[in-house]
């Protein structure tokens, strides 16, 4: 099951099967979809892990909170669930409040 429709994205046209990487794993998504839809239909739920090392994961998924929040190419904060998937992006599990990764 994907999202067809988003609150904020509007209508997701599904787009063509791509792959990334999620801390090194290797998963499929549809290109376009929100990442957090991309990661929880491969079976990730959490995306970060609180300074206090509480999971994280989505919870509003209309880019009000933070709780998707992940590392995405190398930045970090980018809201997962408004994010539209590329293919080859590299997504990493957030720890804390991160700083840009060099």
């Amino acid at each position: 099951m994907r999202i067809k429709e988003h609150p904020i994205l509007g209508e997701i046209e599904k787009g063509r099967l791509v792959q990334f990487s999620m801390d090194g794993k290797l998963i499929k998504g549809y290109e376009g979809e929100p990442i957090a839809a991309a990661l929880k239909a491969a079976g990730v739920m959490v995306h970060r892990h609180t300074k206090k090392h509480s999971p994280r994961g989505v919870f509003c998924a209309i880019g009000r909170c933070t709780d998707c929040v992940m590392v995405v190419n190398g930045n970090p904060n980018i809201r997962t669930c408004v994010t539209p998937l590329e293919e080859d992006m590299i997504v990493q599990t957030q720890y804390g409040v991160s700083a840009k990764s060099e």
